[in-house]
C-alpha cells in the first residue's frame, strides 16, 4: 500500500517539506492543507508590497496549487486542521468553504502551523484602523485601507524587524509616523550601539521615535483616532501592531506533542517530535542554537525553509539533520542596512560567556552608488 504524508501548513516550512519529500520519494502520496487562501508566499516582502515597491500581491506568491499538482502534491487551501489522533494516525479537518469535516489518515505527519501576531493588551485594541501584519491578506487589507482612508497620523507599536521595515514603507507613502517601543531601545535584539545608530537614522528620515513607551489604549468612534501612553496621548488614524509572534501549537499540544521554549514544539535535529511519525518545522518549532547549545525560539523565514526540508526528507525515509541557528537577521531601514548573527552583548552576559565587542561601519557593495552603509 502506498505510504501517505500529510502536511499541515503551506507557507515556508510546509511547502518546503512537501517538495523535499517528493524529491526523496517519487511514489509517496503527499497532501498539504492550508487554513488560509494564499500558499507558498514570501512574507518578508509584505512591507514592500504595502509601499508599492512590489506592485501586486501575485508577485509575493512563490508557487501555486497548480505548480504543486504538477509535482504530484495535492494542496488544499481553506482547510483547517481540527484534531490530530496520533494513535489512529488520522487528522480531522474542516473545509472552510463548504463547512464540512473530513478525515485523512497518515503514515507521516509534518506540523508546520506557523505563528500568529502577539496582541497588544490594551483597551479598544480592535478598533477599525488597527492592524497586524503576518499574511498576504493582512498586507492587502492594510494597502486597501491606506488607499481608501488616506490616514494622516500613523503609529507603529514595536520596533523589531517588521516595525523598522514598515517605518520605511509608510514613510515612503508620505504618512507622518510615530514608532513606539516599550524597551529602552529600538531593535531590541541588536546591541545598544547599533540600536542608537538605527534610531538616529529613523529620526533623520522624519520618524518620531518613542522608547520606554507603553501604548495602554486607543480611542475612537468609527475608527481609531487617538493613542494613549502612561502619561500622554496623541492623534492616530492608522496603527500597526508589531510586537512579536506566538507559535501556533494548540493543535499539536492537544494531541500530546511536547512543547518547549516559548511554547513552541520541541523537536530534535531530525525535526521529530516526541510522537512517532510526527515532525514539526518552521515558526511553530524550536531550534538548536549553535553558540549556546540551548533550544531557542527564533522564528525566521530562512530557518523555516531549512527545517521544512529536513522534516520532509526524514518523513519520506531519508536521513538529514538540521544543524541549528545562529540568530542571524538582516533588515533595511531606509538606506541603512542592519544585520546581526550569533549573540549580542546582552545575550552573552546571562549565558556566562566571555566576549569582546567591536563595531564596524562599512558599505554593502564595492560600488558606492549601489550601496548604503551597513552597521555590523
Amino acid at each position: 500500500m502506498k505510504k501517505k504524508m500529510l502536511v499541515i501548513g503551506a507557507v515556508a516550512a510546509g511547502t518546503s517539506a512537501a517538495s523535499k519529500a517528493r524529491r526523496v520519494d517519487p511514489e509517496l502520496e503527499i497532501k498539504v492543507f492550508a487554513e488560509g487562501e494564499n500558499i507558498s508566499y514570501g512574507a518578508c516582502g509584505l512591507p514592500y508590497f504595502i509601499s508599492g515597491m512590489i506592485q501586486t500581491k501575485e508577485k509575493l506568491l512563490v508557487r501555486s496549487i497548480e505548480d504543486f499538482a504538477r509535482q504530484g502534491i495535492e494542496v488544499r487551501n481553506r482547510c483547517q486542521a481540527v484534531e490530530i489522533d496520533p494513535a489512529e494516525r488520522r487528522v480531522l479537518l474542516r473545509d472552510l468553504v463548504h463547512n464540512q469535516t473530513f478525515e485523512e489518515r497518515y503514515d507521516k505527519l509534518v506540523v508546520a502551523t506557523g505563528a500568529r501576531p502577539l496582541e497588544l493588551d490594551c483597551r479598544n485594541k480592535d478598533l477599525p484602523g488597527i492592524f497586524t501584519l503576518r499574511t498576504v491578506a493582512d498586507g492587502v487589507a492594510i494597502r486597501e485601507f491606506l488607499d481608501r482612508e488616506k490616514p494622516a497620523h500613523g503609529l507603529i507599536v514595536g520596533a523589531g524587524y517588521i516595525g523598522l521595515e514598515m517605518a520605511e514603507s509608510l514613510s515612503q507613502l508620505g504618512l507622518p509616523l510615530t514608532l513606539a517601543e516599550r524597551q529602552p531601545q529600538v531593535a531590541p535584539n541588536m546591541d545598544t550601539d547599533m540600536a542608537a545608530k538605527i534610531q538616529e537614522h529613523l529620526e533623520q528620515h522624519g520618524v518620531r521615535v518613542l522608547v520606554d513607551t507603553d501604548i495602554i489604549g486607543f480611542e475612537g468612534r468609527e475608527r481609531v483616532q487617538r493613542a494613549f501612553t502612561r502619561n500622554s496621548s496623541f492623534p492616530v488614524d492608522f496603527v500597526l501592531i508589531s510586537i512579536g509572534v506566538r507559535p501556533n501549537t494548540q493543535l499539536a499540544s492537544d494531541a500530546g506533542v511536547k512543547l518547549g521554549v516559548a511554547n513552541a514544539i520541541k523537536v530534535n535535529s531530525r525535526m521529530e517530535t516526541n510522537l512517532e511519525g510526527v515532525y514539526a518545522a518552521g515558526d511553530c518549532a524550536t531550534a538548536h542554537h549553535r553558540v549556546t547549545g540551548k533550544n531557542v525560539y527564533i522564528p525566521m523565514g530562512t530557518t523555516a525553509n531549512k527545517q521544512g526540508r529536513v522534516a520532509g526528507e526524514n518523513a519520506a525515509g531519508g536521513s538529514e539533520i538540521f544543524r541549528g541557528v545562529l540568530g542571524t537577521g538582516i533588515a533595511r531601514v531606509f538606506d541603512l542596512e542592519i544585520s546581526r548573527t550569533g549573540l549580542t552583548e546582552q545575550e552573552c552576559m546571562p549565558a556566562g560567556l566571555d566576549f569582546y565587542s567591536h563595531s564596524v561601519e562599512c558599505r554593502t557593495a564595492a560600488i558606492p552608488q549601489l550601496a548604503g552603509p551597513i552597521w555590523l
